[in-house]
């Protein structure tokens, strides 16, 4: 079975207009249906060939026996109070993954949280995902096709994209890299509304900086100290947090992208004033911007606890000082009640 396939038919979704124009022809169409099928799978995601009606009804009666426009199933959807809507989609493998659409009332955008992984093999003791366990890679279809189906469902157009729900997305770089592609040259999402999290793969961030995509690099720090960091985020004993701070500034000096560091706010543990002054001097020769996050509780014997907002604004304005004048903001809470928010992605649903 190729790449291209699923199950015993062709997945169209993902392919390039080459791609569609060869296999159009391979089950007898004429080579200008793959433009219209193309429009109909981006402009206006489809995702029924009935829908697609530039074609006869025999052309979409061969289409349908020989191939499917994307290969996710919708198992739930909740809608959070806030508008936050999350999706759980079930793989042609059976496997479970989510993603999270976000509304801001302050904006007129649409941000779309996708998984580049089904379970993660990170660990982090504070994170919903964690708790799965690594299970498999999803393809480069299948982590578009999350915003896809989304923008299908929700009849919403997406602005912005953030490869922050499960998984390590540099721990998939091959298929992240080709997602990438797929967001930008097919959905139409410019790079520089993409953002790619990692915990600190360092061999995978220099590979691309060298590719030099123009996205977002966002680092899942959380501790300015390897002991801290140790027990927070488990693969820092492999790339301790200097060499990655300073894979963070080769990245910037290749691209001329400043980098975002996310920290999440775990009172008693990592949000003291020390900290803050800790991880000021960490990365104070470093362009970039810290994103502190509010911690969401994952589960109801969860040992860690939410910093208070005082000690969270104590934080940030240690960071905003003089002697580090860093650019500090405090993550919005989004979908808290439905366990869409940050780190409560673990394929629960009511």
């Amino acid at each position: 079975m190729s790449n291209l396939e699923t199950s015993e038919k062709t997945n169209l979704f993902g392919l390039s207009i080459p791609e569609l124009e060869d296999f159009v022809v391979s089950i007898g169409l004429e080579k200008f249906r793959a433009k219209q099928i193309y429009k109909w799978i981006y402009t206006k995601n489809s995702r029924d060939f009935d829908e697609i009606t530039d074609l006869s009804k025999k052309a979409r009666e061969i289409l349908k026996e020989k191939a499917q426009l994307g290969e996710l199933t919708l198992i739930a959807r909740e809608i959070s109070n806030d508008g936050t809507e999350k999706f759980l989609f079930a793989t042609s493998e059976g496997e479970k993954v989510e993603s999270v659409l976000m509304y801001f009332d302050d904006q007129s955008s649409h941000s779309a949280c996708i998984s580049s992984q089904v379970g993660c093999a990170v660990a982090c003791p504070f994170c919903a995902t964690g708790t799965l366990g690594f299970k498999k890679n999803l393809s480069a279809a299948q982590i578009a096709e999350q915003i896809q189906f989304m923008q299908n469902i929700s009849d919403k157009r997406i602005d912005n994209v953030v490869y922050m729900g499960q998984g390590e997305p540099l721990n998939n770089y091959d298929n992240v890299v080709k997602s990438i592609n797929i967001i930008r040259e097919d959905i139409g999402i410019g790079v520089r509304h993409i953002t790619v999290s990692t915990s600190g793969v360092i061999h995978r961030i220099e590979q691309l900086g060298d590719l030099d995509l123009q996205i977002t690099l966002a680092l899942s720090l959380h501790d300015p100290t390897d002991e801290g960091r140790d027990f927070l985020v488990p693969i820092n004993k492999k790339w301790p947090v200097f060499e990655v701070i300073e894979s963070l500034k080769d990245y910037y000096n290749k691209t001329n992208r400043r980098v975002t560091i996310e920290y999440v706010m775990l009172k008693d543990v990592n949000d003291s004033d020390e900290k803050a002054q800790q991880l000021g001097y960490l990365i104070k020769d470093l362009h970039c911007h810290v994103n502190l996050i509010p911690y969401n509780q994952t589960d109801v014997h969860d040992p860690f606890q939410r910093s208070s907002n005082a000690q969270i604004k104590s934080f940030k304005n240690i960071l905003m000082k003089t002697s580090f004048n860093k650019t500090v903001t405090i993550r919005k809470e989004r979908g808290h009640d439905i366990n869409a928010a940050c780190g409560q992605l673990a394929n629960k649903h009511a």
